[in-house]
């Protein structure tokens, strides 16, 4: 249990309203944190992952967020600091995928801007906000950021260009806060899930089920969002204080070069 004279560390995770992200806070709280949530949409899904957190007896708040919205971080950040009293933790999950798959030739300067602005430019710049808190700030607790990208950091797709280049820039990302952070002693990761059941991947389940019996993934099978929390709640902990920079791929072996 995370937890130091009465008191616990928080935990602020974006886009963490369902999905991977709901995961995440519940494996999070599990470790003694409290958990701030943002979303985009303030809906049932939301409410259901602060009671889940709840549930584990851990203080839950949620805060409607669009992440590309960059003039907003700053006051996420104060809302969160003036309830729970610091972050300890940042989780950058919220990201889109492609508006539409199809030919790299018909990618439109909207659906590029749109999907970069969240995650890339939107992730940026939060944690620049959450890492000024830091910083500024003394903890008795680990602090880590971690960053949710995806094996198409690696894996090029031609028909979802604008993910795959968005998420691409995260490994450097991480590099570049990794050594900036490193003498505040404030841990700093990348964890590349590759293909797992969630709302965002429901519409093309068929599609994935197919490549699943053709040898797609060596483990044969769909990753679960709770098998990312768990890796993330494991880095957030504190556990690999000398791994500043690392990266932890979560994808049943799809990523690992063959020929």
């Amino acid at each position: 249990m995370n937890k130091l004279a009465g008191k616990f560390p928080t935990a602020l995770v974006t886009g963490a309203r369902r999905g991977i992200g709901r995961s995440i806070c519940v494996a999070l709280a599990r470790r003694g944190f409290d958990i701030v949530l943002t979303d985009v949409v303030n809906d049932e899904d939301a409410a259901t992952t602060c009671a889940l957190v709840r549930d584990e007896g851990q203080q839950a708040l949620f805060i409607q967020s669009d992440l590309s919205d960059i003039g907003s971080h700053e006051s996420v950040v104060e809302e969160a600091v003036r309830s729970r009293g610091s972050i300890e933790c940042l989780v950058n999950n919220a990201g889109i995928g492609s508006p539409r798959r199809g030919d790299l030739l018909d990618v439109s300067p909207q659906a590029f801007d749109a999907v970069l602005g969240v995650n890339l430019r939107g992730t940026f710049f939060m944690t620049q906000a959450v890492a000024r808190h830091m910083v500024s700030t003394c903890s008795n607790f680990a602090r880590a950021i971690v960053t949710v990208s995806s094996v198409s950091a690696e894996m090029a797709s031609t028909e979802r260009s604008e993910y795959c280049l968005s998420k691409s820039a995260l490994p450097m990302f991480t590099r570049l806060f990794a050594l900036r952070l490193a003498k505040a002693n404030i841990g700093v990761f990348e964890v590349r899930p590759g293909i797992i059941r969630t709302p965002m991947t429901a519409g093309v389940a068929e599609q994935y089920e197919a490549r699943f019996r053709e040898g797609l993934v060596p483990a044969g099978r769909w990753g679960e969002s709770d098998e990312v929390g768990q890796v993330v709640a494991t880095l957030a902990d504190g556990l690999l204080p000398f791994g500043t920079g690392s990266v932890v791929n979560v994808d049943g072996g799809l990523s690992i070069p063959t020929f």
